[in-house]
């Protein structure tokens, strides 16, 4: 029986809204396994066609990944309405589920990479 993903909990201080409760911008890293850094670059020279459209269905917007390839620390970014949304809605589609299956052994967790995400708190934003 598989486990329900429950996104992480985001308290006020760690989103940022518009006034108008817009976009929210949301920062997170992950820690791959260093050994598995180029590998993980090369599955990323083509992400799936089926994933970037759930992740467009469900809410998520202008999406980036940075790494520090030294130790594999992943650092992302992305912008959505709604975090807990997204990422519950994101997490019940079965193209996800094989996404993350597949990225799994790349990372030093022992869960799902998109369940070991550790959100950062923005301190500081400029327009």
């Amino acid at each position: 029986m598989s486990k329900e993903y429950s996104a992480p909990n985001v308290s006020d201080e760690e989103q940022t809204s518009s006034a108008t409760g817009g976009v929210q911008r949301f920062c997170f890293i992950l820690q791959l396994k260093s050994e598995m850094v180029a590998d993980y670059l090369e599955a990323h020279a083509t992400v799936w066609p089926e994933m970037l459209a759930a992740m467009s269905a469900t809410g998520w917007t202008n999406y980036s990944l940075f790494i520090r390839k030294s130790d594999g620390l992943v650092v992302g970014y992305v912008e959505t309405d709604d975090w807990e949304r997204a990422n519950r809605d994101l997490s019940r589609m079965v193209v996800n589920s094989h996404w993350q299956a597949s990225m799994a052994p790349y990372f030093a967790q022992t869960d799902r990479p998109d369940q070991s995400a550790q959100l950062l708190t923005e301190y500081f934003h400029m327009d």
